[in-house]
């Protein structure tokens, strides 16, 4: 018996990839229009040395979103999202150390959703590895 796979259109798909990249789209260009904001974020999270930091931070989310959107090495800019989301959601998101109230939920719920994305980018990288793979 012959499985059938469906396939979203090719725009349909490319459009799924940028919701998945907005945040660090327009995280990385917020950051590089205003890169005395972007500092003072990674002070406010003790993240040293921050300017550098900052920069490299800026370089990851537009660079790495760059790579899903046009295909090339898909699967290393899903990889790189994926890693530094959860990295910065173990930083930033550190709920379990918040009284219990409206914050500390807030504070679980986005960890949780970045979690999701984190998955999302995983298996997006997943899919590019197999679709290589199957060439």
């Amino acid at each position: 018996m012959k499985t059938m796979h469906w396939q979203p259109s090719p725009v349909l798909r490319w459009i799924a990839l940028l919701l998945l990249c907005a945040a660090y789209l327009q995280g990385g260009f917020n950051k590089a229009m205003d890169f005395g904001s972007a500092v003072a974020e990674m002070n406010h999270f003790g993240v040293s040395p921050a300017a550098p930091m900052a920069a490299a931070v800026i370089v990851l989310e537009l660079g790495a979103s760059a790579l899903i959107l046009t295909g090339f090495y898909r699967w290393l800019g899903a990889v790189a999202l994926a890693a530094f989301t959860l990295f910065a959601t173990f930083v930033a998101l550190r709920f379990w150390q918040m009284p219990v109230g409206q914050e500390r939920f807030m504070a679980a719920n986005s960890f949780f959703e970045h979690l999701g994305l984190v998955g999302g980018f995983l298996l997006v990288a997943w899919h590019d590895l197999q679709g290589r793979k199957n060439d």
